[in-house]
């Protein structure tokens, strides 16, 4: 499960000294010292229970009217600081099962019991509200290919907790799943969060706990939307581009996703059977259990 920090102290840190201190020193979660010294900068912010409600006050004045792409994140998370280096800060909002955003929206709209990992490290500490549940887990992430279906024989549940006010937590990438529960009342956490370039190109799992297997991929990047895009619209530019893709690129997720612009153009079921049987033989292990699955869904349609 997420390794807990332990780091008492009582001061407290503006958020702009908080930033101050990341952006001097970054954030580097597998160095034990720039471990601390992050737990520690998120402890003190943490310490001062005005700073969040203060932030909110001030963006409600100002209408959004500074609202930008790097402020932008999603309504349940508020970007506190935006990227710096490999570092930025974020709050989470976690609402009750009984508050109307969740009954009308439904628990998927929060991640609320969908068991996932996270291609990324990231600090975490309860804020407000007594915190979100979670079934903890472990795996190997170097045991899997990533396809649906796809055993995952180390997967291990380790025990069940709570975000409670002021426990600090080390989410670690590929290692590290949860299924996450509503807060019994509204909170907050506070994250620290550590990105490198080569993290979209990680890949984060949902699982299905009841048969131990990979349920899907769910950190697809924004290169996939846009190659399906392309194709979609039928430049031959685009229909080459994805051709060399799907054979070629060295991102087994890319490739994967050039085979399904390409058979999302084909009308005939026995040409996209064709074009996966193709894809099969292509070379990579994920396209090929992949493309067993669409041609057995192409036979059940």
């Amino acid at each position: 499960m997420p390794r807990v920090i332990e780091c008492l102290d009582e001061r407290t840190a503006s958020l702009a000294e908080t930033c101050d201190a990341l952006n001097a020193r970054g954030f580097d979660p597998h160095d034990e010292d720039s471990l601390a010294h992050a737990a520690l900068w998120l402890r003190r912010l943490g310490n001062d229970d005005r700073f969040l409600g203060d932030v909110l006050v001030n963006q409600l004045a100002q209408r959004h009217r500074e609202d930008s792409m790097e402020n932008a994140y999603s309504p349940q998370v508020v970007m506190l600081a935006p990227p710096n280096g490999n570092t930025f800060i974020r709050a989470n909002i976690w609402p009750s099962a009984d508050e109307h955003m969740v009954r009308a929206s439904g628990g998927d709209s929060f991640v609320l019991g969908l068991p996932h990992d996270h291609n990324f490290d990231f600090l975490t500490l309860g804020y407000f509200g007594p915190g979100y549940w979670s079934d903890y887990y472990e795996y190997d992430y170097g045991e899997v290919t990533g396809w649906r279906g796809e055993a995952v024989p180390s997967l291990r549940h380790i025990g069940r907790s709570r975000l409670e006010p002021g426990k600090l937590m080390l989410y670690r990438a590929h290692i590290d799943v949860h299924a996450q529960y509503a807060a019994d009342a509204l909170s907050v956490s506070l994250n620290i969060m550590h990105t490198t370039g080569a993290q979209g190109w990680l890949d984060q799992y949902r699982f299905d706990l009841e048969r131990g297997e990979i349920g899907a991929i769910v950190s697809p990047g924004p290169s996939e939307a846009f190659l399906k895009l392309a194709v979609a619209l039928g430049s031959d530019e685009a229909l080459d581009l994805a051709s060399r893709f799907a054979r070629r690129h060295p991102s087994d997720r890319l490739r994967l996703a050039a085979w399904d612009a390409l058979a999302a153009r084909e009308s005939d079921a026995a040409a996209r059977d064709a074009l996966w049987r193709e894809a099969e033989g292509a070379g990579s292990r994920l396209v090929a259990m992949e493309a067993k699955t669409r041609r057995a869904e192409l036979v059940g349609a």
